[in-house]
Order: structure tokens, then C-alpha cells, then sequence
């Protein structure tokens, strides 16, 4: 059985250490010019700050007087100094290891004083009456996105409009998003758990229900006969996972590798997060959907440590608009030794880029909140009679018009009962905020109804009356 990628160059493997030396194992000058070059400093991990693989850094003009094999030789050596092992083992027992560079460290920081726990955050965020909202937002967004990175052929904004209705998936592409959102919601109540082997099989039989060809393979492991092959889309193999009769022990070291909080040498949090991703795809012990359980398992463990902003980011977001780094830091990876850095580094400017997003989101959203606000705030009637709910469904009408809202997508969208998101959406109909159609049957003996944003929403808000009532609720 295979899984298929979009097609990629493949890097060339770099020649490793021993290779190297061998080469001048004969020629005495050579090994007194590589400890020469050790010697001088001239190179680090980091060439001008970048962990650079020696596919693309053979092609680069090395410091002068050097070769670009003793560039690379000297920079081994300097990533070799700093290199640090972890639990995982390759198909044939070799290790894992990584740096933790400067540029790791930086990002690292960033990550910690953007979404730590200790961290106040923004408002829209710790405020209770507003949390909800963005919350499922970001819920949303990464169902979406996830499952497409794996395939999912529906476009965002019919899956959007599916989650926030409540339809049932009316295809394979639906029904992934539909189980990436059970998913996520999924480890938003497992909470600070340990992780088992029981929890990873719960999770991917949530991901893959009614999504696979072969129903029995939800929530197990991948028998014998079923061993997968990543493949692109010219048949080459990108990646060769672990036999099948290996995977009950290296689910069971993943779960411990994971659960670990106080071991020697420490490994920073976001780092075990990252490589508890790695380690997932690596293993692939699933039939399919092992990208998103690997994503999912990213997200538990960062919550479990703590850091509570990242239930409001999407990474899958952030792959989606680049997914070849994605791949090619997989690649690098396994080409360079194990080296697991390139994972690490990218993975992390992913997460930066996702909580650097949500930032910027956030401040957009008060923006447009605060613009409404200004427009409505020489209504005292309207002063008086919008929560918080309905100024930011009203905020949404006044950029969508035409846009439908239901009293269900209202309740979901809002995380409140059906008779508050009924009271606060026949509250706007009533003002002339929104306009109320008849929807057919809600198929529990009563009418629904349909709550469309009017073309002329601005003109309305500026032309309504003046008295002053009681502040809904």
C-alpha cells in the first residue's frame, strides 16, 4: 500500500563524516587542513544563520580557501559538538538527534512570551464572553486545513459553512473535516491526561471514521500486510516507515517520550511537541491519517504544557500555504543523518507564524469591531440593545452582505443555548438589522427560520431610532 505526495526534487544525500575523512585518510596535508579549519572558527552550525542542508549548500560560494566538501565537513563537525539524541530510532536502530542552534533558541523565546501560559494575552481571547468565538474560529480553520493537506478536495468556505450549520458530510472530503473538528475537540477534553496508546488509536479512529476504503482500519495499528510506502507522484519512495510488527513498542516508547516533563538532559517543551509530530509521521503506524494525527498530537502536548494560545492557531494553515518545506524538512531529516533540526526549525517558524497570525487577526478583528462600533455609537438605541454577540454578527453583516445566519450557526458560532441565539438574532430582525425568511421545517415540529445580512446594513444602522432600552442579554 502506498501514500502519494505531490512530486519534489529529492535532496542529494551528503557525504557523511567518515566519507570524508577516508578521503584523505591518505593524504596526510588533507587532515591537517580539516583540523586547521576546525582550528580557526571560521564556521559554525550556522552558516550566516542559516541550518542549511548540503543539498543547497554545496552550490553556495564556501569561505575562502576551502572546498565545499571541508565546508561541509567543518560544519558536521560543529552540529556534530552540539547534537543531542532523543528516544527515537530509525528502521535499522539509528538515532535521532538534533541541535539547539541559535536561531532555535530565538524562536523558542518568541514562541514562550507569545503563547505561554503566564502570558495575559489579548482580550478577545481571555475575555469569557468572547472566548467561544474565536475558539471554534480556530477549530474550525484547522479541521479545514488539515484535511485538506491530506486531500480533502472541498473548498473552505462550503466546509466552513458545514461545521457552522451542523450539516452532516455529504462526501469523504466532508467527512475528513468533520472528523478533524471531533478530533480537535477531542483533545480539548482530554485536558493535561497522560498520554496511552488507548488515547492515539481514540484519536485516529475519531479522524478516520467513515473516511477510509477499509472501515476495520480505524483506530488500530497497520497489520503486516499492510505496510506503507510514501511514494510522489512519479512512484519514487520518500519515505519507508518502520516494519508494522515494530509498531506496538514504538507506539508505547512515542506515548512515554511523550509524557515525559522532568527528564535529563531537559528538552524545552515546544521541542517534545514538535518532535512527538515527527515521531507519529516517522512511525506512520496508521493505514491513513497519520499527518493528522501527528498534527492533533502537536496540539495536546502543547496544551498539556501549557501553552494555551495555541488552541487559537491553525499550523495546518501555515503548512497549506507552503507544503513542500513541510515535506522537504521530512527529507532532510532522514538524508542528513537524522538530523532532526530541520524538522525542529521548521516546525517552529511554522508555530511563530501561526501565533504571529492569530496576533495579527486579532488586531484586525478589533479594528472592524471598534469601526462598527464608532458607526453606532450616535445611536443610543443600538447602544443600549447590543451584547456582544450581536455586534460581532452585526461587524460580519456590514462585510457579507447577503450572508445567511440560522439560529443554529448562531448557537455554534457562540457556544450559547438555542433560546439565547433565537432571542438574539429576532432581537436584529426586529430592529431591521437583519432580515427574517422562512426556511422550511427545522424537522423538530417548528418552523426555521433564515437571517440574511441586507445589502444596505450601514444605511440601516445610521437611520435607526434614538430612544434607549434595557442592554439585551
Amino acid at each position: 500500500m502506498t501514500e502519494c505526495y505531490p512530486t519534489m526534487k529529492i535532496p542529494t544525500n551528503p557525504p557523511s563524516l567518515d566519507e570524508l575523512l577516508l578521503e584523505t585518510s591518505v593524504n596526510r596535508e588533507g587532515i591537517q587542513r580539516y583540523l586547521r579549519i576546525l582550528a580557526s572558527g571560521q564556521v559554525d552550525s550556522e552558516p550566516d544563520g542559516k541550518y542549511r542542508h548540503w543539498d543547497i549548500l554545496r552550490h553556495l560560494q564556501p569561505p575562502d580557501g576551502l572546498t565545499a566538501q571541508e565546508w561541509w565537513f567543518a560544519v558536521k563537525v560543529a552540529r556534530r559538538q552540539l547534537g543531542k539524541p532523543i528516544p527515537l530510532r530509525d528502521r535499522e536502530g539509528n538515532a535521532f538527534s538534533y541541535c539547539m542552534t541559535d536561531t532555535a533558541q530565538g524562536m523558542l523565546h518568541e514562541i514562550d512570551k507569545q503563547a505561554g501560559g503566564a502570558i495575559k494575552g489579548t482580550d478577545q481571547v481571555t475575555d469569557p464572553r468572547t472566548r467561544d468565538s474565536y475558539l471554534i474560529k480556530s477549530l474550525f480553520e484547522e479541521a479545514i486545513t488539515s484535511s485538506q493537506l491530506e486531500g480533502a478536495s472541498t473548498t473552505h468556505d462550503v466546509a466552513k459553512e458545514m461545521l457552522r450549520k451542523g450539516l452532516s458530510p455529504r462526501d469523504r472530503s466532508e467527512q475528513m473535516i468533520y472528523n478533524n473538528y471531533q478530533a480537535m475537540e477531542f483533545i480539548r477534553r482530554l485536558g493535561p491526561v497522560e498520554l496511552t496508546p488507548k488515547i492515539v488509536f481514540e484519536l485516529h479512529r475519531i479522524l478516520t471514521e467513515r473516511a477510509l476504503d477499509d472501515a476495520t482500519a480505524a483506530g488500530r495499528l497497520r497489520r503486516s500486510d499492510e505496510n506503507i510506502h510514501v511514494i510522489d507522484e512519479v512512484g519514487r519512495a520518500l519515505h519507508i516507515p518502520p516494519a508494522a510488527a515494530e509498531l506496538p513498542k514504538r507506539v508505547a516508547a512515542m506515548c512515554e517520550f511523550a509524557n515525559t516533563i522532568h527528564g535529563k538532559p531537559f528538552l524545552h517543551p515546544v521541542v517534545r511537541s514538535i518532535f512527538l509530530h515527527f515521531w507519529l509521521a516517522y512511525d506512520h503506524p496508521f493505514v491513513d491519517g497519520n499527518g493528522r494525527t501527528a498534527r492533533a498530537l502537536f496540539y495536546w502536548s502543547m496544551a498539556r504544557h501549557g501553552y494555551w494560545l495555541c488552541e487559537f492557531i491553525s499550523i495546518s494553515r501555515v503548512i497549506k500555504r507552503a507544503p513542500s518545506r513541510y515535506s522537504r524538512a521530512f527529507l532532510y531529516t532522514e538524508t542528513d543523518g537524522n538530523d532532526l533540526t530541520y524538522f525542529l526549525l521548521n516546525q517552529l517558524r511554522t508555530t511563530l507564524q501561526a501565533v504571529e497570525g492569530l496576533h495579527e487577526y486579532l488586531a484586525r478583528k478589533a479594528a472592524q469591531l471598534q469601526a462598527t462600533g464608532q458607526m453606532i455609537t450616535s445611536s443610543r438605541y443600538l447602544n443600549a440593545m447590543l451584547n456582544h454577540r450581536q455586534l460581532a454578527l452585526v461587524s460580519h453583516a456590514t462585510k457579507n452582505p447577503g450572508f445567511v445566519y440560522s439560529i443554529d450557526s448562531h448557537k455554534r458560532s457562540h457556544n450559547v443555548s438555542y433560546q439565547t441565539a433565537r432571542k438574539d438574532l429576532l432581537e436584529l430582525a426586529r430592529v431591521g438589522l437583519l432580515t427574517q425568511e422562512t426556511a422550511g421545517s427545522s424537522g423538530r415540529g417548528r418552523k426555521a427560520f433564515a437571517f440574511l445580512a441586507p445589502p444596505d446594513l450601514e444605511a440601516r444602522l445610521t437611520s435607526l431610532p434614538t430612544a434607549t432600552r434595557r442592554h439585551a442579554t
